[in-house]
């Protein structure tokens, strides 16, 4: 723990944290005072039935180095699941003031491949999964703040760059990626009333979701003591960061965090625009698109996609 914890007392809990970036992020927060409720379900990369335990492997690495934290291994895409998950922090310490969404697995298909299964699977867990834990959450939150306890809370949802952009062959993920932007600043612009902000991270960094994609290029150092850019660990500061009441007034921001850098990202803005006053013609509609398409900056490339 460092010698002025920044999330002193502070009360998080986090999904999908029994491995990769939610396991960096659990540690992240209880070396920074934090006590920790850690969800994991077990399962494996596609989301099916797979090991168990890795949420109580994570509980017993944190209280082994001194800090407090407990498992939960229920399933947040489900009532039960999410509200057991804010439940078990209420039970075992009274409070929540962090909710740190991360859970999600991968089905990738090109869309001509894509079946509806793995489109409703892949956005049960990231996109309804965040919904769930943090109306949940949220429910909490508004009973406190009208009961006069104002809370301080905090919400990181995780989002990605194939939301952002777009990625071939995850028109699934890409699909939750987004949506979970979109809901993001829903939820940033609905909770502030009841002192919740809410953000979001593009994190990029080398786990079980992209040690395939990334072998080489995320591959760790040879050389001993060699910044390892890939490490999911260096996404978790930032998170620590915005779970902490030190990122007051920091509220419906949307973050890239890869190795060494953090980028702010900047959404959807208002481009050239013209205004007839009066109804176009087609022609006169696609000729305008095209002279305002000249002006406008280029989209960046979907990953993937060929130049």
């Amino acid at each position: 723990m460092s010698g002025n914890p920044l999330c002193d007392g502070r009360v998080v809990a986090l999904t999908g944290a029994g491995r990769g970036l939610g396991r960096a992020h659990a540690l992240a927060f209880a070396a920074e005072g934090a006590k920790v409720v850690v969800n994991d379900l077990g399962v494996g990369l596609d989301g099916r039935p797979a090991e168990e335990g890795p949420a109580q492997r994570v509980v017993d690495e944190i209280v082994e180095a001194g800090g407090q934290a407990v498992a939960h291994g229920g399933d947040i895409t489900t009532e039960e699941g999410a509200a057991s998950l804010v439940r078990l922090a209420l039970d075992a310490y009274g409070r929540l003031d962090t909710l740190v969404n991360n859970a999600g697995f991968l089905r990738d298909r090109m869309l001509v491949n894509l079946d509806g299964d793995d489109w409703d699977a892949v956005l049960r867990v990231h996109l309804k999964g965040h919904f769930l834990t943090l109306r949940h959450a949220a429910g909490y939150w508004r009973a406190e703040a009208k009961a006069g306890r104002a809370p301080d809370a905090r919400v990181v949802n995780t989002s990605s760059g194939a939301g952002l952009l777009g990625s071939v062959g995850q028109g699934n993920y890409s699909a939750a990626k987004a949506g979970i932007l979109g809901l993001t600043l829903v939820a940033s612009a609905e909770l502030a009333r009841y002192g919740v902000a809410v953000n979001a991270i593009a994190p990029s960094a080398r786990t079980r979701m992209t040690e395939r994609v990334f072998a080489e290029d995320m591959a760790a150092p040879d050389r001993p003591g060699a910044f390892d850019a890939a490490a999911p660990e260096n996404v978790s500061p930032l998170v620590v960061w915005l779970g902490s009441a030190a990122s007051a007034g920091v509220t419906g921001r949307v973050f890239e965090a890869e190795g060494g850098r953090i980028t702010v990202m900047e959404g959807w803005r208002p481009g050239p625009t013209a205004d007839k006053g009066a109804r176009w013609t087609p022609a006169e509609a696609g000729e305008t698109a095209r002279e305002l398409l000249a002006r406008a900056e280029r989209p960046q490339p979907v990953y993937g996609a060929s130049s």
